[in-house]
């Protein structure tokens, strides 16, 4: 059985929908979540589908191994990043090379890096006028949205479509195709 540790900051609706894919799987799991936010949704929202639920600060993140000891006692196949906000340390991205993947709302190389997620990417399609967005997945790797793309997929941006519009869009995107992107690199 495959195991699967999300990382999340906020409400957690990615994480609740790859819990629930991965629920009767015979091939993974999502064992625990882990979140920067001790006020998250998210804890909430994996506690109530009895999954393993922990906050951790910065210094246990970056500063010490604590967050890393915890991930190696958890010995994950699959390190998922699911609205999560922070830039993943080097010393847990060289503990586990190629393990780590995060879900961005834009198709990258447009739209990425440093402050640019959630409202505020969809803020800057609708601003910039774009005919199109979509989602990648992606690889981790030590700068923001660089890591190798392993998914994409677009949709339409209306000229009438507002910011919440285009978040909706990406939403029903994010909840057919991470699940199933996640299982096939954990199959392969």
């Amino acid at each position: 059985m495959k195991r699967i540790v999300i990382f999340a900051s906020g409400s957690g609706t990615n994480a609740e929908n790859l819990i629930k894919f991965f629920h009767n799987s015979d091939n993974a799991s999502v064992i625990q979540v882990l979140s920067n936010n001790p006020h998250a949704k998210v804890l909430d929202r994996a506690k109530k589908l009895k999954v393993s639920a922990l906050s951790f600060n910065r210094i246990a993140f970056s500063k010490t191994n604590d967050v890393l000891n915890i991930l190696k006692a958890s010995n994950p196949d699959l390190i998922v990043l699911a609205g999560f906000l922070w830039k993943l340390p080097e010393h847990i991205l060289n503990e586990f090379p190629n393990k780590v993947i995060n879900i961005h709302p834009a198709l990258l190389p447009k739209y990425g890096g440093k402050g640019m997620y959630g409202m505020n990417v969809h803020e800057a399609i609708v601003a910039n006028n774009e005919t199109e967005t979509g989602i990648t997945i992606h690889y981790v790797n030590e700068h923001y949205d660089e890591g190798n793309i392993i998914f994409q997929t677009k949709c339409n941006v209306n000229s009438s479509d507002m910011v919440e519009d285009v978040a909706a869009k990406i939403h029903k995107l994010e909840m057919e195709h991470f699940p199933k992107v996640i299982e096939s690199l954990l199959k392969n």
